[in-house]
């Protein structure tokens, strides 16, 4: 772990602001920013430009291997088992430090970015949980004012540029045009999509971003159709980033509406004949010890 930056004595209230309230004003407000940034946590290796390669060249088999050991068909992650293991924790740091040879200038299919991105977002998510482990929730690490946020806070070095968890989601995968991201990237919570127990793949990318989508929808905490009340119940993902999947309420249903589990809900979607609401999101850690 390393701070975002040192935080001098004017932050512990020992400073003597003198005879200049502006003076002390100005030190507290940059103490403030200070504070808030809080402690970057740095993953990943610095690779020299001569070394780095496309995107499209890097190897996901090792996370393959860990999705395929730690990772149950529902998505829940054996994260006490995974933390236990030396070797897992160490092939895992191996693997974030092979995503640090990408440089994400260098050409690449849009497949291959996509594989990349949501692989790193999720390798990403389960090094940051597995250092906090145990706990029950992301959430007691996503701090909004002062200290440590997972989502900022945790970055991975790629192409010699450090990167969080909230800029590979907003600053890549979104930019991208596919929506269904939002269906295979895991913020290690039970109301977020499964974690596929397999890494994602350029050459298969569309059969596992369908696969996980009609998964997602087949779960009632994520969609359910009241027909008598013309209701769509949707997860609060399809609020959060409505925009992604089209500019008004037709088109975003058009767009979800091959991956909903029933003919009836298919029709309803095409039609634009429902009223929407937005089921509770369960922030509680996707963990097999706390699922059985």
């Amino acid at each position: 772990m390393q701070p975002r930056d040192s935080i001098s004595s004017t932050c512990s209230g020992t400073w003597n602001p003198g005879p200049t309230r502006v003076a002390w004003l100005l030190a507290m407000t940059a103490c403030a920013a200070t504070v808030e940034a809080g402690p970057v946590v740095q993953v990943g290796t610095n690779v020299p430009a001569a070394q780095r390669i496309s995107i499209a060249d890097v190897d996901h088999a090792a996370w393959d291997a860990l999705l395929r050991k730690h990772v149950d068909d529902r998505g829940n992650v054996a994260y006490g088992t995974w933390k236990s293991s030396r070797d897992d924790t160490e092939q895992l740091d191996q693997y974030l430090a092979s995503l640090s040879f990408a440089d994400a200038n260098l050409p690449a299919p849009r497949a291959a970015q996509l594989a990349f991105w949501i692989n790193a977002y999720n390798a990403l998510t389960i090094k940051g949980i597995l250092r906090e482990y145990p706990t029950s929730s992301i959430r007691n690490h996503t701090a909004r004012l002062y200290g440590y946020n997972i989502w900022k806070d945790l970055q991975l070095l790629v192409g010699g540029t450090p990167i969080s968890l909230e800029q590979i989601e907003h600053q890549r995968l979104r930019l991208l045009g596919e929506p269904r991201i939002h269906f295979a990237i895991v913020c290690a919570s039970r109301s977020c999509p499964r974690l596929l127990s397999e890494a994602y793949q350029a050459s298969k990318l569309e059969q596992q971003l369908k696969a996980n989508t009609i998964h997602f929808f087949a779960q009632p905490g994520n969609f359910r159709y009241d027909v008598g009340d013309r209701r769509f119940h949707l997860s609060s993902i399809l609020k959060w980033f409505a925009d992604d999947f089209g500019e008004n309420q037709a088109t975003r249903l058009r767009q979800v509406a091959p991956y909903l589990p029933t003919r009836a809900a298919y029709d309803a979607a095409v039609a634009d004949a429902v009223r929407i609401s937005y089921q509770p999101y369960s922030w509680d850690l996707n963990d097999q010890s706390a699922a059985r």
